[in-house]
């Protein structure tokens, strides 16, 4: 961190247009001079091996020529003492999901208890989720000691690009072939399969998957919903695996569509309980009972599953137990350790919303 000064710029003195130099500069000061961005000065002057050597010499020698000076004291308070985790969270430009999706709004619970737990603060902020390395910003720029990110969505490549520039970086997702970043999340798989094997139980067989598969969560509960009927000796019928997001309004209107489409299903496994929620509205409209004619399981296991009429089946989530890993992995890291990839077990909760009539 560099010396803390007045706001003034390097100006001109209106005498023969040289530059006047204040006499407290500003690090923006010194990465105007040298036509490079500020991070780049406060790395080069506390000699990180992020910046060429080169350009580390040429921005130390400029310093020295204007009798600069680094703040040790604000170094300490940027490099030590900042207690600051940006929690990001994701949005797609097209849908917006709302930070208020019961699921957002629980796991930000968990992960704000686990790090007052451990004296650290927490900034909130939202990248667009075609550009998730933007959340590196918040590290360079000093704001935040650490990144925790909610969900992965399609950019896998950005997040490894984070890691192999060494920032501090915990996600909340599935495991997936050669990641470099270190996630933590339910066993997306394992909970397709058994929300898949409970509905077939039932005497399911035609079962509706509800999910955009290009989401690395959603397509691993995709695998477990097909691993599911394999087991059973069946195949799923692909007609049935609808690309539905999760944004409230662009799930109805997905939900609806399919309901519309003549197509035939006598059993829903959904990736939200929002989504699943909205299902059993679509069907109830339309005369379809559940779960006589369609059985219907949800994902996540919010406290609305247990409220909702019928009551939702619901594959549970332990989403106090995933703030507290998150937390613990990041602050590993910061420790100087290795975070390896969690991941943690999930349970089918039954509820009226799939059981077979007495």
């Amino acid at each position: 961190m560099l010396q803390d000064s007045t706001s003034d710029n390097v100006t001109k003195n209106g005498q023969g247009g040289k530059p006047q130099i204040p006499a407290r500069l500003q690090m923006a000061d010194i990465a105007r001079l040298a036509g490079v961005s500020v991070a780049t000065v406060s790395r080069a002057l506390s000699g990180s091996p992020l910046i060429k050597a080169a350009t580390r010499e040429r921005i130390a020698q400029l310093a020295q020529s204007l009798n600069y000076t680094v703040n040790l004291g604000a170094q300490n308070l940027r490099m030590q003492k900042n207690q600051t985790i940006a929690v990001v969270i994701p949005f797609d430009a097209g849908s917006r999901q709302h930070i208020s999706d019961p699921f957002f709004l629980s796991i930000l619970g968990a992960i704000a208890d686990a790090l007052t737990e451990h004296g650290y603060d927490m900034l909130l902020s939202r990248v667009d989720s075609e550009q998730l390395d933007a959340a590196g910003r918040l590290f360079d720029a000093g704001k935040a000691v650490g990144l925790i990110i909610i969900g992965q969505w399609r950019h896998h490549d950005q997040l490894n690009q984070l890691a192999a520039r060494k920032v501090p970086l915990a996600v909340w997702g599935g495991e997936l072939p050669q990641q470099l970043y270190c996630t933590v999340g339910g066993d997306n798989k394992d909970g397709g399969a058994q929300a898949t094997a409970h509905l077939l139980a039932q005497g399911r067989r035609r079962i509706a998957f509800l999910g955009d598969a290009d989401l690395p969560e959603v397509w691993l509960r995709l695998e477990g919903y097909k691993r599911a009927h394999a087991a059973a000796g069946l195949s799923p019928q692909p007609d049935l695996q609808a690309r539905i997001p999760f944004e409230e309004e662009a799930a109805r209107q997905a939900i609806e569509h399919l309901c519309d489409s003549g197509a035939r299903f006598d059993g829903v496994l959904a990736c939200s309980d929002l989504m699943a929620i909205q299902m059993i509205q679509a069907l109830r409209s339309r005369g379809i009972k559940v779960p006589q004619d369609v059985a219907v399981v949800g994902y996540d296991d919010m406290p609305i599953a247990g409220y909702c009429e019928p009551s939702l089946t619901s594959v549970h989530q332990p989403i106090p137990a995933a703030g507290q890993a998150l937390v613990n992995a990041l602050l590993s890291m910061l420790a100087g350790s290795s975070a390896p990839s969690r991941t943690l077990p999930v349970r089918l909760i039954e509820r009226e919303s799939s059981r077979k009539a007495s």
